[in-house]
């Protein structure tokens, strides 16, 4: 089962407190759902558990069943239908729309004043035209609907719940959607699905979690480099003065330090700084490097003159 399947089958589970609430889930189910018309009402939905609630919400808000229902043995996708004309005139009377005429794609916000209506009518509408992805791949969180108008208002529903939806266009339909780990969990939550969104939740962190230890290990295999790169410049700066003077000439201060550094050379100048007997800081250490460097640049330097 997917994981869309799976909040679902858990928003399915929520009980509707009372008769406007069956009404607002299926006003929601209606207007993303596969067609809402005055010649057929048909609801397509993979979950067996919104196939199985859808049923008895109907009859709760309508007072009606379905013409045709899915066989028992159906595998798949549910397909569940109402084409009986005296069926539909009910449904759209509850609604205030005339069967005689084209439905308005526009939402009744008459129909959402009960308490609670909102997030039943967001839920309906997850559940026939919602999908959300395993948020161990991605964080998205959609509706979709082939209404335009009823996705502007949708959008302004969720606004009002402290939700903030962006709106999309994809192959004719308009498109509601979330990409934010944290809204998409208080989104879950709110629809009736507080299991799905400790998921997503836990997903977060641990991808966060993940982040953060690879910047962690970028950064200390940039600095790693840095101390291989700047150590090996000063070895061979060292080689290059010792090969022709020899380390002995050095004042005992650079001596010591070339030595130290030839013996430890993947050591930073901090840990360098550590094994100096006596000690010295890690400033000291860098500017003795340094004058070895300019020394034997120096020498290079007349050789070529010569």
């Amino acid at each position: 089962m997917s994981f869309s399947s799976e909040a679902k089958a858990e928003m399915c589970r929520t009980r509707l407190e009372n008769d406007s609430c069956a009404l607002a889930e299926c006003y929601g189910v209606l207007l993303f759902c596969s067609t809402f018309s005055s010649s057929e009402i048909r609801v397509s939905t993979s979950s067996l558990e919104f196939a199985s609630r859808l049923t008895g919400t109907f009859k709760r808000a309508f007072h009606i069943t379905f013409d045709i229902l899915p066989a028992p043995e159906t595998k798949g996708r549910f397909n569940l239908r109402i084409t009986a004309p005296e069926k539909i005139a009910v449904i759209f009377d509850r609604f205030g729309i005339s069967s005689r005429h084209s439905i308005s794609h526009h939402i009744n916000l008459a129909i959402l004043e009960e308490e609670n209506s909102r997030p039943a009518f967001i839920r309906g509408a997850f559940l026939a035209g919602g999908t959300v992805n395993d948020p161990e791949k991605s964080f998205h969180i959609e509706f979709s609907t082939s209404h335009r108008s009823v996705c502007r208002e949708a959008c302004s529903i969720l606004s009002e719940m402290g939700f903030s939806p962006k709106i999309s266009e994809r192959n004719n339909n308009s498109l509601l959607y979330f990409k934010q780990a944290d809204a998409i969990a208080d989104l879950l939550t709110t629809l009736g699905a507080p299991s799905a969104a400790m998921t997503v939740m836990t997903a977060k962190v641990e991808k966060e979690m993940r982040n953060t230890i690879t910047r962690r290990v970028n950064c200390d295999t940039a600095n790693a480099d840095k101390i291989v790169f700047a150590s090996q410049e000063q070895i061979d700066a060292i080689h290059r003065y010792a090969s022709r003077f020899g380390l002995d000439s050095l004042p005992e201060p650079l001596k010591t330090t070339a030595l130290l550094r030839i013996t430890n050379p993947e050591a930073s100048l901090a840990d360098l700084a550590v094994l100096s007997v006596p000690k010295v800081s890690k400033s000291c250490l860098s500017h003795r490097l340094k004058k070895i460097r300019e020394l034997a640049d120096e020498e290079a330097y007349t050789d070529n003159e010569e």
